[in-house]
């Protein structure tokens, strides 16, 4: 099932796509897509999605996920992306925290921040997490995955690298963590280890990747970050970004006012953002 949160920005409400890709609200059945509610998702399977009230127009998507309390991101997990980084593969996943405040919808605008000179773009696999999950075996880990998504994981290079201290001040300014435009439940995703994803700047492709080249997969994350944190329902793991970053271009290329970014991974929606500064 793919399912969605629309309205305005803090008073989303949520709702399930249905056959013809329409928005069917699910407010009267529950409060919202987080907690408890993401440890229940498979009960919602089966039901009659066309008997739900149609949402009319092209509302507002927000974050296909509520109540986030963790937003995790994995760094140097392609190969190829570490290379134009000029960063080794690391031996172990590399964990830093993106501000839940970053989180906004899938087509909200990018914000340059006050004194950012090298916003950049990537794109990633967001893993959702559904049930706790504390000490878990890679075995089990995909069982506490509530779903997918797209994400952007919007990057302030000047901040992130040649600034004392560490990553999270350069990934963690507004409007720099999109997600979205669903939340697609594991069913309908064969593998997350097979996915094409894409991302576009004014129409010129610059990222065209798969989740094949991960170095680390979705149950080996789910499973090292639960060594360390209990993961809770609501968490996002963003999983890393293939090559053709705006830091790695010849000469590098990084976002101005007025570009748009296009990006999408396979069977997980497309999301569209315009950059404006703060």
């Amino acid at each position: 099932m793919k399912f969605v949160r629309f309205g305005a920005q803090g008073a989303e409400k949520p709702g399930v796509l249905d056959a013809d890709g329409n928005i069917r609200d699910l407010s009267g059945l529950i409060p919202d897509l987080s907690g408890a509610v993401l440890e229940n998702l498979g009960a919602l399977t089966g039901m009659d999605v066309s008997a739900l009230p149609r949402v009319d127009g092209a509302p507002r998507l927000g974050p296909p996920v509520a109540g986030t309390g963790k937003f995790i991101c994995i760094g140097l997990n392609y190969a190829d992306h570490a290379a134009e980084s000029g960063m080794d593969v690391p031996p172990e996943p590399v964990i830093f925290m993106k501000a839940s405040s970053a989180i906004c919808g899938p087509n909200d605008p990018i914000v340059i921040p006050r004194g950012s000179t090298k916003t950049d773009w990537e794109v990633e696999l967001a893993v959702i997490i559904g049930k706790p999950a504390k000490y878990v075996s890679e075995a089990d880990a995909m069982q506490h995955v509530a779903g997918y998504a797209v994400t952007n994981d919007v990057s302030e290079r000047d901040f992130q690298l040649q600034r004392a201290g560490q990553w999270t001040k350069g990934k963690s300014c507004d409007n720099y963590g999109q997600i979205g435009p669903w939340l697609v439940t594991p069913d309908e995703i064969a593998s997350p280890q097979e996915l094409d994803m894409w991302l576009a700047v004014n129409g010129e492709t610059k990222q065209d990747g798969s989740t094949r080249t991960m170095v680390y997969g979705v149950a080996c994350l789910v499973s090292y970050l639960s060594q360390f944190m209990t993961l809770q329902p609501g968490d996002v793991i963003s999983t890393g970004t293939p090559p053709g970053v705006g830091m790695g271009q010849t000469p590098p290329q990084y976002l101005k006012e007025g570009d748009i970014v296009e990006l999408g991974i396979e069977g997980l929606g497309v999301q569209r953002q315009t950059v404006v500064a703060d």
